[in-house]
Order: C-alpha cells, then sequence, then structure tokens
C-alpha cells in the first residue's frame, strides 16, 4: 500500500485499547466494587460483600476476555430492546 506524505500519522496504542481494571471494564468493575464495599463496610456483612465482589469482578473479567467493550453493547441491546424486534 503507498504512503502519501501528509496523510499518515502515528496513533499510539493507549488510543485503541478499552480501559480495563483488574481485566473488567474500568466503569463496571468501580461500580461492583462500590456495591460490595457499601454490603461489606456499611451493612456490616462481610461475607456477603466479599462473595459479591469476587462473582461480580470474575464474570465481568470473563466477559471482558470475549468482547472488552461488552458493557456498553449490553446497555445498548437493553435501552433498544423493542427497536429491532422481527
Amino acid at each position: 500500500m503507498m504512503s502519501i506524505d501528509g496523510f499518515e500519522v502515528p496513533l499510539h496504542r493507549a488510543l485503541t485499547e478499552p480501559i480495563l481494571l483488574g481485566g473488567a471494564p474500568r466503569t463496571l468493575a468501580i461500580v461492583n466494587g462500590t456495591v460490595a464495599a457499601a454490603l461489606g463496610l456499611g451493612l456490616q456483612m462481610w461475607s456477603a460483600g466479599i462473595v459479591l465482589w469476587l462473582v461480580g469482578h470474575s464474570v465481568a473479567v470473563f466477559a471482558a476476555k470475549r468482547d472488552p467493550d461488552f458493557a456498553s453493547v449490553l446497555a445498548r441491546h437493553l435501552r433498544q430492546k423493542g427497536e429491532l424486534s422481527c
């Protein structure tokens, strides 16, 4: 492929990769950790908070390995549920 001067820009890899936190999408990991901390610290249910965090984070990491943008795709699917029904 021929390169034309002035029409090629170097692109840093960080601009194209998804932002993950511990292998899970950043926003989902923060929400999951916040809810688990509220359950563990606020309601004094330590074991339930740890289990909720462990299960939630594990599911998010598993889903992110298959598709790093699964959270935004799921949100869009839930928002447009009846639009594309046959």
